[in-house]
């Protein structure tokens, strides 16, 4: 079996790896079920996991802050409750910020969207796609929601951005699957209807797009 990191499966940081991806099996798998300390537990490793492959792997200091942040987010996106949203979404405004950052530093600037066609073609697609989200949330939630939501939306677009300065496709891909598991989040919560047959499926691709996105940038990294 082909490991992506050196010594095998018993490696600390392919066991970790595989640790990881279990848990966001098993949280998959929970998604059904009502909030509980074991489901909380599985969506939270996930990506702290993450967090410590990326330190055990000698990765950015940024890398791993921004992952730790986002397992904090998911400890509180695991309850529920505005309370619990709001501070999930805290957490995740941070680690966007954090990402931005990360990207940033290691990307080639701002003006290679401008220099290269397709980086320019993606950053309107994601502009589009951000103030459409934004001015669909806009009419459905409530006025304490509107400026926190709008904060957050601004935050992901400018990650996007910054992800699309650098070098890296699975960097670029995670960025992009971050934004459309974010988009379908918010319409699942915000702009179908509570006793709506997709919901189930729609929580479902959301983690798998989540996931996949914290997956694809840690690798990008790690690996690139």
């Amino acid at each position: 079996m082909t490991m992506p990191f050196a010594g095998g499966i018993d490696a600390n940081s392919n066991a970790t790896l595989i640790f990881s991806l279990v848990a966001a099996v098993i949280y998959a798998f929970t998604l059904g079920m009502p909030p509980s300390l074991a489901r909380s537990a599985a969506k939270t490793l996930a990506v702290a996991m993450l967090a410590v492959l990326s330190a055990l792997q000698g990765g950015p200091l940024l890398l791993v802050a921004a992952l730790a942040l986002s397992a904090v987010g998911d400890a509180f996106l695991s309850r529920d409750g505005e309370k619990a949203f709001l501070g999930g979404l805290a957490s995740f405004l941070v680690a966007h910020i954090v990402y931005i950052a990360l990207f940033l530093r290691s990307g080639g600037g701002l003006g290679l969207l401008g220099a290269e066609p397709w980086r320019g073609a993606i950053a309107l697609a994601l502009a589009v796609f951000a103030i459409v989200m934004l001015a669909a949330l806009w009419r459905r939630v409530g006025p304490g929601l509107r400026v926190p939501i709008a904060i957050y939306v601004v935050a992901i677009l400018a990650m996007g951005m910054a992800a699309l300065t650098t070098n890296s496709a699975w960097v670029i891909g995670g960025a992009v699957l971050f934004m459309a598991s974010d988009g379908l989040l918010a319409t699942e919560k915000f702009l179908v209807a509570a006793i709506s047959p997709h919901r189930a499926w729609m929580r479902l691709a959301v983690w798998v797009l989540y996931y996949a996105a914290q997956l694809a940038i840690t690798l990008g990294f790690l690996l690139g």
